[in-house]
C-alpha cells in the first residue's frame, strides 16, 4: 500500500541534517564495529563456503568455533561464534 505523501515528506533534507547534527556521536566502539562489518561478514562466508565444501573442515569448525574464528582474524564474540553456528 503507497504511504501518503504528507507522511514522508514531514522533513525537507535541511531538517534532516539539522536533526542529525543534534544528535550525540555513536560511541567510538561502534564505530569501529561497523567499519570492521564487511570483513567479518567475508570471513565467516569464506568459512561456511569451506565448511560446506569439505566435511571434515566442517566437523573440524564446528568442534571449535571460537578457534576458527580466531584463525580467520576474528574475536570470537557470543553473538559472532552463533552466527557462524548457524551459518553451518
Amino acid at each position: 500500500m503507497p504511504v501518503p505523501r504528507h507522511e514522508y515528506e514531514m522533513y525537507d533534507e535541511e531538517r534532516i541534517g539539522a536533526l542529525l547534527r543534534a544528535m550525540p556521536q555513536a560511541p567510538e566502539a561502534w564505530v569501529l564495529t561497523a567499519a570492521r562489518l564487511p570483513a567479518t561478514r567475508r570471513a565467516i562466508e569464506q568459512i561456511a563456503a569451506l565448511a560446506g565444501a569439505d566435511a571434515t573442515f566442517r566437523s573440524q569448525t564446528l568442534e571449535d568455533l571460537e578457534g576458527a574464528l580466531a584463525r580467520a582474524g576474528l574475536e570470537a564474540s557470543p553473538a559472532l561464534v552463533e552466527h557462524l553456528r548457524d551459518r553451518l
